[in-house]
């Protein structure tokens, strides 16, 4: 199982928050204080402080200027602080030169380390947990000689300690080391294998010729109700609904799984549907090359609808964190178009069309038409309607295309079953010969 940083199952620990202004983020200061504070609140941690300054760049020993971390130690005193986190990455030495500092037994961590452990609480499938392990022993590594580091002995192969408990320092580094890369070769081991059979079930998808929709976007902009209000209305197997549906809730990353789902509208076109993982601004390195895979059905996808929680007054910002992301796993180049969601919030009129654009609610029917015929447009663009004549002894052929497209006349005649249906390009190639000119 993957390892959690905090325990969030006892009360809530007391936490300041650190971070540096500088002249690169001094225009989105404030929000990034406020996502700060969001990330920590959705690992169950109280906020009882925050601590900031500006300087061009951290102190190399220290974060903090010298002045800075003695208010800070002042602060935790006085807080009753028992734990410390810093926005920005911090070294092996600036977290073991703070802790010194600050005494008391407060720990130090950085905004990485938080990110990680609320993966870590809010992963389900074995691979979204292979993942993050992945991505937190590659976050340990380099932070071996500080407390991050301990009871590595005790966890062997199976993971699940705790990062922060207190072990026996230094004379067990390269023990330390080697049992983390150990630890680090059998996760990728293990995913291969997985990823093998994702692989797999991709390529059956793409042979089958259907139009694929990814979800993207910001995390809790509302990526999984609309997924949930489409699997309601158009899922292709009515079985089993809720069963089918994805977990959503008014939190931070609460589904981490990407989820394929088929849908057929009224008029019998047909696609693929997926949920992926949230976005966040600075999202960790490691974590976007651990979730690559999950991330591909968003690099693989036709088409890819942005999800803005157009009610926060900072979703710019956080369409410029989608952007920057997309660009990260490579998908900077797929079809997009973007839904201002929870218009019903905002105060603005809805649903409305803006180009390619829609103002919508995902909790409006009217909102959720007008989104269908938004994909109707992009998804199927490339549709024609042609005529067909198939033999009798093709019956084969004509099952298939009944059964996935939207058929718009069906007789017998002598020569064969008339077809006029609509199809995409590369169908009408497939079948080609019983085209009629």
């Amino acid at each position: 199982m993957a390892e959690q940083l905090f325990n969030t199952e006892q009360a809530k620990e007391r936490v300041i928050l650190v971070a540096l202004e500088n002249q690169k983020n001094s225009a989105s200061f404030a929000y990034t204080i406020e996502e700060f504070k969001n990330l920590a609140a959705a690992n169950n941690l109280n906020v009882v402080d925050v601590l900031t300054q500006k300087y061009d760049r951290p102190n190399a020993g220290t974060y903090f200027g010298k002045g800075k971390v003695t208010e800070l130690k002042e602060l935790v005193a006085a807080r009753e602080a028992e734990l410390v986190i810093s926005n920005d990455d911090l070294t092996a030495t600036q977290i073991r030169n703070l802790e010194k500092m600050i005494g008391g037994g407060t720990r130090v961590v950085d905004r990485t380390a938080l990110i990680l452990d609320i993966f870590a609480s809010r992963a389900k499938s074995k691979l979204a947990k292979l993942q993050i392990r992945l991505a937190q022993k590659q976050y340990q590594l380099p932070r071996l000689h500080t407390a991050l580091a301990n009871e590595l002995d005790q966890q062997g192969g199976a993971g699940g300690g705790s990062f922060t408990s207190r072990g026996s320092g230094e004379t067990k580094l390269e023990l330390n080391r080697r049992t983390i890369e150990d630890q680090i070769a059998q996760i990728k081991a293990e995913l291969k294998t997985l990823l093998s059979a994702s692989t797999v079930q991709r390529s059956q998808r793409d042979h089958s010729g259907l139009k694929t929709v990814a979800l993207v976007g910001y995390t809790n902009a509302g990526k999984s109700t609309w997924m949930n209000r489409m699997i309601e209305k158009y899922s292709e197997s009515k079985e089993d609904i809720d069963d089918k549906k994805v977990f959503e809730k008014d939190m931070l990353f609460a589904t981490l799984d990407a989820t394929v789902r088929a849908i057929r509208l009224p008029n019998k076109r047909r696609f693929l549907l997926s949920d992926t993982v949230g976005f966040v601004s600075n999202l960790p390195h490691n974590l976007i090359a651990s979730f690559q895979s999950t991330l591909d059905e968003a690099v693989h996808a036709d088409l890819l609808v942005q999800i803005v929680d157009v009610s926060d007054p900072h979703y710019r910002d956080m369409m410029a964190t989608t952007k920057s992301t997309l660009a990260a796993i490579g998908a900077e180049q797929i079809p997009m178009v973007t839904v201002f969601n929870k218009a019903d919030k905002a105060g603005v009129t809805y649903p409305e069309r803006s180009g390619e654009d829609l103002i919508a609610s995902a909790l409006d029917d009217n909102s959720l038409d007008a989104f269908i015929k938004l994909l109707d447009e992009k998804l199927f663009a490339d549709f024609k309607t042609v005529e067909l004549m198939i033999p009798f002894d093709q019956g084969a052929v004509v099952n298939q295309i009944l059964n996935g497209n939207n058929v718009l006349e069906q007789d017998f005649t002598a020569q064969g079953t008339r077809l006029r249906v609509e199809l995409p390009a590369a169908q009408i190639e497939t079948y080609q010969a019983f085209v009629q000119k």
